[in-house]
């Protein structure tokens, strides 16, 4: 462990956001210090760490700051300048690898990268204008979902085709055909600076207007999909030679498993380790970009993860005075329809 950083060391996180928060508080009790750089002004970050930069991924000289001070960075999102990072990079590590987030930036690359690893993806193809999405339609038919390349997140960027009409192209974007699921899974996988892998068990999720609204675990799957979904977690993160913690979303089919999409970074999916795992994958992910041994990821209890969305965190109250359940609230100043606001954790005896 000669590269492991020690305590009182500092990590750097790209994003001010509810993950980089509960990144912060996951590395104070190991005795680790954060920075965070943030262009936007009242981050919920800012609030639980020890030092914040305040400015635009295109200030140089607070990007050089903001580094000099840091032992490694990471992020909390994936679509960080790549001016940005090369600036970084040349002074600290960063972590997880920049391959990883230009597969992830890209859903056309990401697509292409799990399927040269051997792994099932939805049938897809590139969409650049309206010509090209007539004949991806024809190809792939209705219903189909037309997703932008690049920055879509929480169903944003995204357009349903079920008929003739068509949506208008505005940016470089991809088709993906029909996938007849039975349910979504995600697994939240870990690897550490040493190559050791920790996954976290599968969890369902339920979405509502394109955003996540609760991770149940354990999934109701039969073991060996339960096992296949780690696998598949494991043989991702080792294609990458990745440092950190990765959501893996899945949809379950008939024929087996599907990879939906990968995000470099802790996932809203996981939020429930927070309370049903000794090690949570913000540890997880702390402990893996520090150069620590990873902590052990097995459940001690069963978890449903309900997301508080706008105004359903109004009823903190009540959310606090439930037996068995962990409210965690993300210090955000302005409630908005569709913004995440918080979450809950319901706990339960661990049932298999």
């Amino acid at each position: 462990m000669s590269e492991a950083l020690k305590p009182g060391s500092t990590i750097g996180i790209l994003g001010g956001g509810q993950l980089g928060r509960m990144l912060a508080l996951a590395a104070a009790p190991l005795g680790l210090r954060v920075h965070i750089f943030e262009p936007g002004a009242d981050c919920p970050a800012a609030q639980v760490v020890d030092a914040c930069t305040t400015a635009p991924y295109e200030d140089e000289d607070a990007l050089r700051a903001f580094a000099q001070t840091c032992d490694v960075v990471t992020y909390e999102f994936e679509n960080v300048p790549t001016a940005a990072l090369d600036l970084i990079e040349s002074l600290v590590p960063i972590r997880p690898n920049r391959r990883a987030l230009a597969v992830s930036q890209d859903r056309i690359a990401e697509k292409e990268f799990l399927q040269g690893i051997g792994l099932n993806v939805a049938p897809f193809a590139a969409v650049d204008d309206a010509a090209s999405l007539e004949q991806a339609v024809t190809t792939l038919g209705t219903p189909s979902i037309l997703k932008t390349r690049r920055f879509g997140y929480d169903g944003k960027g995204q357009a349903r085709i079920s008929d003739a009409t068509l949506p208008e192209v505005t940016a470089p974007s991809v088709l993906e055909g029909f996938v007849d699921f039975t349910a979504e899974i995600s697994v939240i996988g870990a690897r550490g600076l040493d190559g050791a892998t920790v996954c976290f068990d599968p969890g369902q999720n339920v979405h509502l207007d394109g955003i996540l609204h609760t991770t149940t675990v354990p999934a109701p799957l039969p073991r060996n999909l339960q096992t296949d979904a780690v696998l598949i977690a494991g043989r991702i993160l080792n294609a990458l030679d990745y440092v950190g913690v990765m959501g893996v979303e899945l949809f379950v089919t008939p024929q087996g498993l599907i990879v939906n999409e990968i995000a470099p970074r802790v996932h809203n999916s996981g939020h429930w380790t927070q309370d049903a795992c000794v090690t949570d994958q913000f540890a997880q992910h702390i402990r893996a970009v520090a150069g620590w041994p990873l902590g052990d990821g097995q459940r001690h209890s069963d978890a449903v993860m309900l997301n508080l969305i706008g105004t359903d965190a109004d009823d903190w109250a009540q959310f606090a005075a439930e037996p068995a359940s962990a409210l965690h609230l993300y210090g955000k100043s302005e409630c908005r329809p569709g913004r995440k606001m918080g979450h809950v954790n319901r706990i339960t005896a661990r049932s298999r």
